[in-house]
């Protein structure tokens, strides 16, 4: 087992590397405590915060990421000595894709380069273009963004259900029009939208639903995995991700036609080889898409401890909600009816300073949690708001395509004041401290309720 990679050069990769999570819906702690309820102080019998100097609540460190051993390097020293390195000539990416649409469900797996490049490839299959619109939600990772420009598409925000941290399904019909192509949920964090709402818009709208869910391997709606309900389900083997080959992803489909179309578009316009070099083509745009045959060995590797990673994943997530939601201001992710399982890429809460005495700010709470040894973060900013778009809108590319009325009311049409404060209270811990022993739990809801108790005191510090 790794344990090279320290926590903090962990967390900092996976900052900019994305991801959210979520867990089972119960009455929410405002509602029991009343709308004007004064904020319940934790007796203050607990121990003085580290960052007051007290004693850290967790001393060592959480579980490194990646986990390998032996498994990995000797398929590595297979890769290597087979002399076939690319999937062209090699049989691990092949056998992967297989692996992996057996254990999802799916008809069809095409492994790619990363998770951006799954989304990308999707929706060059779908012929997603110029003059077209697709839905998405404005709390993900900017690669859920970025693939629509590429395609030069107009992005259309649907605000967050803040509850749960996914799109709000029930706003989704309201935003789409004649133009729009796609609709691209994120299953956030591994938690899981509301599918059933979705499906049936893009059902009723004739619009394909493309399933980002790069964060949420072996996660499923009503006992079905994800990335099998849509037209297409995208994943992410990055680095930071709960199935890891440094860079990979893949799309799942049921459609004969579409898999090749995507296939060919992962593989610069070139179908699939029958025998030999079979240079036919198909399709009307392509890129050099390709994962490799060194990332494939990696990715069978990884998939033998998936499971059990993910059941542990998922009983600590369950232990940390029942302890931490008790606790007031502290507002764990919940999850839909359908989702029957999380695959907790990212533990999310919400961070009510109105619960906390002093009102000590969210940045505070990070600050605190940090000193008690306990990292945490404050997640993704609006990607609705960011700068750059009014760029995009302003280039060239979008004037000739879109009407300027079309461009110049977009901000006000993508407003998602949810989503804002979301922004402003969101807090995640990140998968692999999920991995631990039952130790570290405590020690994190410790690290909370010496925070809760001693708020008023950090909030002056």
């Amino acid at each position: 087992m790794n344990e090279a990679v320290s926590r903090r050069s962990f967390l900092k990769r996976t900052a900019a590397a994305g991801a959210g999570t979520t867990l089972t819906r119960y009455t929410p702690l405002s509602a029991a405590l009343g709308a004007g309820a004064a904020p319940q102080v934790l007796a203050a019998t607990a121990d003085k915060p580290a960052a007051l100097g007290g004693s850290p609540a967790h001393r060592g460190k959480f579980q490194s990421w990646p986990i390998y051993d032996a498994t990995e390097e000797n398929a590595l020293r297979e890769v290597l000595h087979s002399g076939n390195w690319f999937r062209g000539s090699g049989r691990k990416v092949s056998q992967f894709e297989e692996t992996y649409a057996k254990l999802t469900g799916a008809k069809h797996c095409v492994a790619t380069a990363n998770g951006t490049s799954a989304l990308l490839a999707s929706l060059g299959g779908l012929d997603v273009g110029p003059g077209d619109e697709v839905v998405l939600p404005p709390y993900t990772f900017i690669a859920t963004l970025n693939v629509i420009l590429m395609n030069h598409a107009l992005p259309v925000f649907v605000d967050s259900d803040p509850a749960t941290f996914q799109i709000d399904a029930k706003k989704v019909d309201g935003a789409c029009s004649k133009e729009t192509a796609a609709i691209i949920p994120v299953h956030l964090g591994g938690n899981v939208a509301d599918l059933d709402t979705l499906l049936d818009v893009g059902r009723r709208r004739n619009v394909p639903i493309v399933e980002d869910a790069c964060q949420a391997p072996l996660a499923e709606w009503k006992g079905r995995k994800v990335g099998t309900w849509g037209r297409t389900g995208c994943f992410s083997f990055q680095a930071s991700k709960n199935l890891n080959s440094g860079e990979g992803g893949a799309v799942l489909t049921a459609d004969d036609d579409l898999a090749e179309k995507i296939y060919a578009f992962h593989n610069n316009n070139r179908a699939r080889k029958v025998s030999g070099y079979n240079f036919s083509y198909r399709g009307t745009r392509g890129a050099n898409l390709r994962l490799c045959e060194w990332q494939g060995s990696i990715l069978l590797a990884q998939l033998t401890r998936l499971e059990k990673h993910s059941q542990t994943r998922e009983q600590n997530a369950a232990y940390l909600t029942k302890q931490l939601k008790e606790i007031p201001g502290i507002l764990p992710a919940e999850m839909y009816a359908g989702c029957t399982r999380n695959a907790y890429h990212l533990y999310m809460f919400r961070f009510d300073s109105a619960r906390f005495g002093g009102g000590l700010t969210r940045a505070q709470f990070v600050k605190a949690m940090a000193a008690e040894g306990v990292p945490c973060s404050g997640g993704y900013t609006p990607l609705n708001k960011e700068g750059f778009l009014k760029d995009v809108l302003a280039s060239k590319a979008y004037k000739r395509v879109y009407p300027a009325k079309t461009l110049t009311q977009w901000e006000e049409r993508n407003r998602c004041p949810a989503n804002d404060r979301l922004c402003e209270q969101a807090v995640w811990f990140t998968h692999p401290m999920l991995l631990g022993p039952r130790k570290d739990m405590d020690d994190i809801v410790a690290a909370v309720r010496k925070i809760h108790a001693h708020a008023a005191q950090l909030a002056k510090a």
